[in-house]
């Protein structure tokens, strides 16, 4: 606003805008004192009595049958050991969930990733974020990126070797409906042996059946370390473009999607995400990127 520099009219004009300034001060401290702020607006629509989950102020989460280390210890997510039942319990508590208000569900991998109504809020099973999945289901944002390796142990036909021209025509499996699978054909070229679950590809890869089997890093720490006698990790793949990231899924279109990922997203910044991946999952020590 300009000065009034009439001399006539300058005490009346500043003695109006005094009162025009006074009135418009009030009224704006009104409106903010009434009108929420955005994060009040978001905290109150993600508190567990708002927010939309199946069974109005409880969790259901769901994980895999079995599931196994080191994403939940002793196939008991309720205790809350393990990577991925830390990270339902840590997410469920950002969003205001008492550990007694959370249950357990479980799915298989592949039926948690086709459309349709489910029977959980939300589910980990290390599912990868794809566009083709996310035209299905939805995904929060990302708790953890995982690189995928192969499994095979000693004295097989793929022991020590070292690139991927090696590598081809060797006979390689992965889980159903995994991005491993996916790998394997766009990698190396072969036409990958597809498995219900990971102790049914250990049961092959002990029989003969096939000579790798193609998990994320962590687990292929655990299959080569207790699972596969012998077992040895022969390299980890070399990314293919799709992505290697985590998502909590979650119905398509779910209400509770935007919430999920914010809870996510605070856990990270907050420093619990890395605290929690340092406790539960191992290093790359021992597993080199094949060339």
């Amino acid at each position: 606003m300009k000065n009034v520099t009439t001399r006539r009219f300058g005490t009346a004009l500043i003695a109006a805008s005094a009162l025009l300034l006074t009135a418009c001060g009030s009224s704006s401290e009104t409106a903010a004192s009434a009108a929420p702020s955005t994060a009040e607006t978001t905290a109150s629509a993600c508190a567990p009595e708002s927010l939309q989950t199946l069974t109005s102020g409880k969790l259901a989460i769901a994980t895999g049958e079995p599931a196994y280390f080191p994403w939940v210890i002793d196939d008991a997510p309720e205790s809350g050991e393990g990577f991925e039942a830390a990270v339902a319990y840590a997410v469920a508590a950002q969003l205001g969930f008492a550990k007694e208000d959370v249950s357990w569900v479980r799915t298989t991998f592949d039926g948690a990733i086709t459309p349709g109504v489910k029977d959980f809020d939300f589910n980990l099973q290390q599912f990868s974020i794809t566009e083709e999945r996310k035209a299905a289901v939805d995904f929060s944002t990302p708790y953890y990126s995982a690189p995928q390796a192969i499994v095979s142990y000693a004295g097989s036909p793929i022991e020590g070797l070292t690139t991927i021209a090696e590598l081809k025509g060797a006979k390689l499996g992965a889980g159903v409906g995994t991005t491993s699978l996916d790998a394997i054909a766009a990698v190396f070229g072969s036409e990958p042996k597809a498995f219900n679950d990971n102790a049914a590809a250990v049961a092959a890869l002990i029989n003969g059946q096939i000579d790798g089997i193609v998990v994320d890093l962590p687990t292929a720490f655990y299959l080569a370390g207790v699972e596969v006698e012998g077992g040895i990790i022969v390299g980890q793949i070399p990314s293919t473009g799709d992505s290697g990231d985590f998502g909590l899924l979650l119905t398509k279109d779910s209400p509770i999607t935007s919430c999920v990922s914010q809870a996510v997203d605070a856990i990270r910044a907050s420093g619990e995400l890395d605290e929690i991946t340092a406790k539960w999952l191992s290093t790359d020590a021992g597993a080199p990127v094949l060339q």
